[in-house]
């Protein structure tokens, strides 16, 4: 007999925190969480994100042991503001029964229909700077700290208890040598002279704080034409400036200003922390934050986490001045491969952006959708 109950302790969130754990145990591409930094995502007095939404936590439970787990989530700034009547699901794992994974999903079914919301979508998180998508290719590739890894059978769940496809995101890669410059370095000073434009390197974390709002300003600009774009909030600035910029080599992080000093454009990169987490084993002591500060410092693997352009100069190859500046960065640092985050199939500015490095889809990842 399967039952579901409700998170409400914090015995509970740590078994909710650690089902994972158990479910991919020996599985070499699955990634870990650090366990602390899991349980403050889903604590409503630190987790900005809550300002705005509300979420409920589930276990499904089978013989006294932890079966499923979900997340039910409601954004209200996009249901109110955005007239999205969404209700979100995330965090959701479960073993391979149907009964699991229907149990669970009728809770978050069961909310919707309280609120009146009109479809229900998953796997998606509080807002667009968390994980999104369920892995439907690309399971012989580990994962990284900003996707969710899955088992092969997921996808046949969701359809069997009625999802469709609601959207499709791409996952690519590139080794840093594609990133040929002579397909930018001629352009980059070409653009900066006809703009008025100037890159901003960094060395200091410090010094990158005073524009992090600027830079997320730009972030909501950018993509806010996107179907599945909900606002990052003031609060939410500041929770991410803190808790991700140090966190980031600030060699790192790029910034186009122009001749006011107005941020034009930025892309920001992080080393992967995927083997330093698989090492760490969810926890930062008594090795796990040596194994992180040592992937900080030497991996030879970055993520490209976040690009961002400011409408009135996409299309203008303002471009080629970030990646004139990370060929120096990641020539200098012995860089090998360059691996992108989810992004929207649809999303064709993106595409013409990476589509002179020799990309690779080296996974696929989906949302699916359900009307309540």
């Amino acid at each position: 007999m399967i039952t579901i109950t409700e998170v409400k302790s914090k015995q509970d969130f740590k078994r909710f925190v650690e089902f994972p754990f158990s479910l991919y145990k020996g599985n070499p591409y699955w990634v870990p969480p650090i366990i602390k930094d899991e349980l403050e995502t889903f604590d409503s007095s630190k987790n900005p994100a809550f300002k705005n939404a509300e979420a409920r936590f589930f276990l499904a439970i089978k013989n006294g042991k932890v079966v499923g787990r979900v997340a039910a989530i409601v954004n209200w700034l996009e249901v109110k503001e955005q007239q999205l009547k969404k209700m979100r699901f995330g965090w959701f794992d479960f073993v391979d029964e149907l009964l699991v994974s229907k149990a669970l999903l009728e809770k978050v079914q069961a909310i919707g229909q309280q609120h009146e919301l009109e479809y229900m979508e998953g796997p998606v998180g509080f807002s667009n700077l968390d994980k999104v998508g369920v892995l439907i290719e690309g399971f012989d590739h580990i994962g990284t700290m900003i996707t969710w890894y899955n088992h092969p059978y997921y996808p046949s769940h969701y359809e069997a208890h009625g999802f469709v496809k609601e959207k499709e995101y791409l996952e690519n890669k590139f080794k840093a040598a594609a990133a040929d410059p002579i397909l930018f370095a001629k352009a980059n000073r070409l653009i900066k002279k006809r703009f008025q434009l100037r890159e901003l390197n960094f060395t200091r974390s410090k010094d990158i704080m005073p524009w992090v709002d600027q830079m997320f300003d730009l972030f909501n600009s950018s993509y806010a034409s996107l179907a599945s774009f909900v606002k990052i909030t003031d609060v939410q600035k500041e929770y991410f400036k803190k808790k991700y910029i140090s966190f980031i080599n600030p060699e790192y992080i790029k910034f186009v200003v122009d001749k006011d000093d107005q941020l034009v454009a930025f892309a920001i990169v992080m080393p992967s922390f995927s083997k330093a987490l698989q090492k760490a084993k969810g926890k930062l002591f008594p090795f796990g934050a040596f194994h992180l500060l040592r992937a900080k410092k030497h991996s030879k693997d970055v993520i490209f986490y976040l690009i961002g352009i400011r409408p009135d100069y996409q299309n203008k190859g303002v471009t080629a001045i970030i990646f004139n500046e990370f060929h120096e960065t990641f020539t200098k640092k012995g860089i090998d491969n360059c691996i992108r985050t989810p992004e929207l199939e649809e999303n064709t500015a993106i595409a013409q952006i990476w589509r002179h490095f020799n990309p690779v889809t080296h996974k696929r990842r989906r949302t699916y959708k359900k009307v309540l």
